[in-house]
């Protein structure tokens, strides 16, 4: 699979919440996040979470654009609650293994449809009203100086389907290079 067929698109600022969320659960190299077979859950291993994204090391380092600002899961779980997000029912229920496993739905977040993220709106009081109201609510603007790209040259890299590691028993699958 080519990684420009799972980018955001350019109107996402990559700052916002979803951004940072969709980069993390499409990165090879993060075992603590990935999608369900369908792609329409994502499927988040708490204690790796906690430790390889919320560790407070990810939050110091300036460079990191995926760091989020909080190294609670509660504080987390309340942002993706925010943003639409609903615990979903595993398709596989108790492995043994006692990992806590968190299953998260949205119907604007899916694996194959990048450009839905630019829907996900933060349900503040004020945004409720609007949406109620039938305004349309804007996010910010990406800024014209902050960018994202997949890859350290400055191009989307090409990347290959995997399995991460716990597909055995949880269905789980990711981006590998």
């Amino acid at each position: 699979m080519d990684a420009g067929e799972n980018s955001l698109p350019d109107s996402i600022n990559p700052n916002n919440f979803p951004a940072k969320l969709w980069r993390l659960v499409n990165n090879p190299l993060n075992d603590a996040i990935c999608w369900d077979k369908l792609g329409q859950v994502v499927v988040i291993d708490q204690n790796l979470f906690e430790r390889q994204i919320l560790s407070p090391s990810n939050i110091t380092t300036p460079d990191n654009i995926d760091a989020f600002k909080t190294t609670n899961f509660s504080s987390f779980v309340r942002q993706l609650n925010l943003y639409g997000f609903r615990k979903a029912d595993p398709a596989v229920k108790d492995t043994g293994d006692n990992a806590a496993y968190h299953h998260f739905y949205n119907p604007n977040f899916q694996r194959d449809q990048p450009e839905l993220v630019a829907s996900l709106r933060r349900l503040t009081v004020d945004n409720k009203a609007k949406i109620q109201a039938g305004v349309n609510v804007r996010s910010r603007p990406p800024s014209r100086y902050l960018r994202y790209s997949g890859g350290d040259d400055g191009t989307d890299k090409n990347v290959k389907r995997g399995k991460c590691h716990c597909m055995t028993s949880h269905g789980c699958v990711s981006v590998r290079e």
